[in-house]
C-alpha cells in the first residue's frame, strides 16, 4: 500500500524523486493524504483532512500553517532551515552592495539620459559625482539572529573586510561552531544597533519579534547607516523607517517585502521575496523536506520540526515500532509501557523525547502489536496520536 504525498505549491523534481513512486503517490490534487508538501501556499484556512500525518515546508518559515492545530492533533510540521541559506546570503550581498554603491540610483540616471554620441560622454561624466558610494571593506556590520541564514551572511561580510557584530541569544551549539572566531559578540539589540552602520535581520516572526525595529532602535543607528531586511515584513515598522528616511537618519532601507508605502521610494531598495528564489536553494529545501518525510513516515524519526522535539532512535533487529505522541505530562511513558506490558509485549529499545507541551514515546517491542493494545495506549489521558509502523527493524543489523 503506497503512501500518498499532495503538493500544494510546485515543489521541485529533484526532491519529488527522493520519494520512490512503488511507495509513494505523489499528486498536487487527492483524496486523504498521508503527508503534505508545500512552499507559500495558506493553509490556515484549508480544511486539513484527518489523514494528513506530516505537513513538510520546503523552506524556513511557517507562518502559512496552522501550527497550533497541527500540534493538537498530534501533527509534526517539518521545515528545511539552512536549505535557502546561501541564496539568502547573496541576496543579502547584493543588497549591501546596492546601497554601498547607490547603484540603483545610477542605473535610472542613465536609462533616463537622451543624449547621444559626445554628448551622452559628458552627460555621463558630469553625472557620476551625484552617485559617489563607500567601500565595505572597514564598516561595521551588526546581524540580529544567528541561526544558518546570519551566521552565513556574518561570515561573508567578514571575509569582505567588514567588521561583524551578532546578537542571538539563543544561538544553537552548531551553529556557534560555524561563526567565526573574528564576530564580536553585541550584548543586545540596543548595542548591536548603536554601532552598526548596515544592521541585517535573521529571526523569525514571532509575538517577540514584530515591531522589533522601531523608531526608537533607529534613532540609535550611526546616521547614514543602512537597515536590511530579508527576514519578515512585520519585523520592522515601516512607517518608522519612512520617517527616519525623511529626516536623513537612515540612509536606505533594503529589504524583500514589497508594500504600497515602500514602492517607489528613492532611498528604499524593496524586491519580490526573491529570499529562496533559486534552483539550488528549491532543490536543497524540496531535497531536506523529502527525507524528512519518509524518515517519519517510514521510521518515526523526527528531524527538524518546528513543534515536535527531535527524535531518531535506530530500528532495532527484528522489532516492531510503536510512535506515541501525548501532552506533556508525568507518567506518560510509565502508563504506556504498563499497557504494552498488559499485552505480554516486551520492550526492546525506548526512547522518549519532549519539547514545550507535547512529548513522544518511541518503542521497539518483540513483536507484532494486536490492535487491542494500540486501541489502549490511544486512550491513555493526554495521548494525541498513536502510529504503528509494524516491523521496521526486520533487516536491521
Amino acid at each position: 500500500m503506497s503512501l500518498k504525498i499532495q503538493t500544494l505549491n510546485n515543489i521541485s523534481a529533484r526532491g519529488l524523486d527522493r520519494l520512490p513512486r512503488d511507495l509513494y503517490e505523489v499528486a498536487s490534487e487527492m483524496s486523504e493524504p498521508d503527508a503534505i508538501i508545500l512552499r507559500s501556499a495558506n493553509m490556515h484556512n484549508m480544511d486539513i483532512p484527518a489523514s494528513v500525518r506530516a505537513i513538510g515546508r520546503a523552506g524556513a518559515g511557517v507562518n502559512n500553517i496552522p501550527l497550533d492545530k497541527m500540534t493538537e492533533r498530534g501533527v509534526p510540521v517539518f521545515n528545511a532551515p539552512g536549505a535557502n541559506a546561501n541564496a539568502v546570503k547573496e541576496l543579502v550581498l547584493s543588497g549591501m552592495l546596492l546601497s554601498a554603491r547607490n547603484i540603483l540610483g545610477a542605473w535610472k540616471y542613465v536609462e533616463e539620459l537622451t543624449s547621444t554620441g559626445e554628448d551622452l560622454k559628458k552627460e555621463v561624466e558630469a553625472g557620476k559625482k551625484k552617485f559617489k558610494g563607500v567601500e565595505l571593506p572597514g564598516r561595521t556590520l551588526g546581524v540580529i539572529g544567528l541561526g544558518a541564514v546570519g551566521v552565513n551572511v556574518a561570515n561573508a561580510a567578514q571575509a569582505l573586510g567588514m567588521a561583524v557584530s551578532g546578537f542571538d541569544p539563543g544561538i544553537t551549539i552548531n551553529n556557534a561552531w560555524r561563526l567565526s572566531a573574528g564576530v564580536a559578540e553585541a550584548l543586545s539589540v540596543d548595542d548591536l544597533m548603536s554601532g552598526s552602520e548596515f544592521v541585517s535581520l535573521h529571526v523569525p516572526l514571532v509575538d517577540g519579534t514584530r515591531g522589533l525595529v522601531n523608531a526608537e532602535r533607529l534613532k540609535l543607528m550611526p546616521k547614514g547607516a543602512v537597515l536590511l531586511n530579508f527576514s519578515r515584513a512585520e519585523i520592522v515598522d515601516e512607517d518608522a523607517v519612512l520617517e527616519s528616511l525623511a529626516e536623513g537618519h537612515l540612509k536606505y532601507y533594503v529589504c524583500d517585502f514589497p508594500s504600497e508605502k515602500l514602492r517607489g521610494h528613492d532611498q528604499v531598495i524593496t524586491l519580490p521575496h526573491l529570499g529562496a528564489s533559486t534552483d539550488e536553494a528549491e532543490d536543497n529545501s524540496a531535497i531536506m523536506i523529502a527525507d524528512q518525510l519518509r524518515d517519519w513516515l517510514e521510521v518515526g524519526n523526527i528531524r527538524n520540526s518546528v513543534n515536535f522535539p527531535e527524535a531518531i532512535m535506530p530500528p532495532t533487529a527484528n522489532a516492531h515500532r510503536i510512535v506515541v505522541i501525548n501532552k506533556n505530562q508525568p507518567n506518560m511513558v510509565g502508563q504506556i509501557t504498563s499497557a504494552l506490558a498488559r499485552h505480554n509485549h516486551n520492550i526492546a529499545d525506548l526512547l522518549n523525547k519532549s519539547k514545550g507541551e507535547i512529548a513522544l514515546s518511541m518503542v521497539d517491542v518483540d513483536a507484532e502489536v494486536a490492535q487491542g493494545a494500540l486501541d489502549e495506549l490511544a486512550g491513555i489521558s493526554g495521548v494525541l496520536c498513536v502510529r504503528y509502523l509494524g516491523a521496521i527493524g526486520a533487516n536491521a543489523a
